[in-house]
């Protein structure tokens, strides 16, 4: 496991095999700003009080609540009392959950916060302690568990009712395999047989975020990758696709709520 950390603050990053990112952390007061991820942030507050700005609104996550931010949308975190929080989080890939869902719209949780124990317990899997590891039948099981509970405690979907999930998903899979090439909306189009704007739409209802947003969203995976590995910034930005530094450095901001020479350099602290 990779841990992060400050004087006061820390986050332990689990890297045990596994298609979901998982974290725990703790923080005593001011932990990220507003930043996007395009995963479902899904988690428990283990103590304290987590508190977020979530569509609008203060959140309080409190122990024996689930959190589920839907993807692509705005939130920040910090500490709702001085005893600070602590925390397990899990990213999941909404393609993940459309492998189970199978073109439905993604489940919405409305207030990114919820008491419903289906979640809590559907979700058990991915917020256990991060030095257990989740054989690969048991995280595909735990998968299949997690999309059909957020399909039962959202409720009616929201977005398009007709989608095309077949030409989505040949979109998704044309842009993972061509991550270091220019990627234009005619390619899409040519790819999935779709009209640009229907295609955008469908996406972002099936996915939870925009080609453009999913192109850079995995850029910056395999520059974390990259960096991790020991690349310079600058030669992780380009090798992952970015023009230079600063571009980069703007849209990993934006995702992760703290610039990457600040993200790097707690993770190497600990090493």
């Amino acid at each position: 496991m990779d841990s992060e950390t400050t004087p006061s603050d820390w986050v332990i990053r689990s890297t045990l095999p596994s298609g979901v990112e998982r974290i725990e952390a703790w923080f005593g007061g001011h932990g990220y700003e507003p930043h996007r991820h395009d995963t479902y942030s899904i988690g428990r507050t283990l103590a304290g009080v987590q508190s977020f700005n979530y569509k609008g609104s203060l959140r309080h996550g409190i122990p024996g609540n689930t959190l589920v931010l839907h993807p692509d949308e705005l939130h920040d975190g910090m500490a709702g009392t001085d005893a600070g929080f602590r925390y397990r989080m899990a990213y999941v890939d909404p393609a993940l959950i459309q492998n189970v869902l199978d073109g439905k719209p993604l489940p919405f949780i409305a207030g990114g916060l919820s008491s419903d124990p289906r979640l809590y317990r559907a979700s058990e899997a991915f917020v256990q302690a991060l030095d257990h590891p989740l054989e690969r039948l048991e995280e595909q099981d735990a998968l299949y568990d997690l999309a059909m509970a957020l399909h039962a405690v959202a409720g009616k979907p929201r977005g398009r009712k007709h989608l095309d999930y077949r030409a989505a998903e040949r979109v998704r899979e044309f842009i993972m395999a061509h991550l270091h090439s220019s990627i234009t909306l005619e390619m899409l189009e040519q790819v999935s047989g779709r009209e640009r704007w229907s295609l955008s739409r469908d996406f972002r209802v099936l996915y939870g975020t925009s080609p453009y947003r999913f192109v850079t969203l995995r850029r910056l995976d395999c520059f974390r990758r990259l960096a991790l590995d020991g690349f310079s910034l600058v030669d992780a930005a380009l090798a992952a696709g970015f023009h230079d530094q600063s571009h980069m450095t703007r849209h990993f901001t934006r995702c992760y709520g703290v610039p990457p020479w600040r993200w790097l350099e707690r993770l190497r602290s600990t090493h």
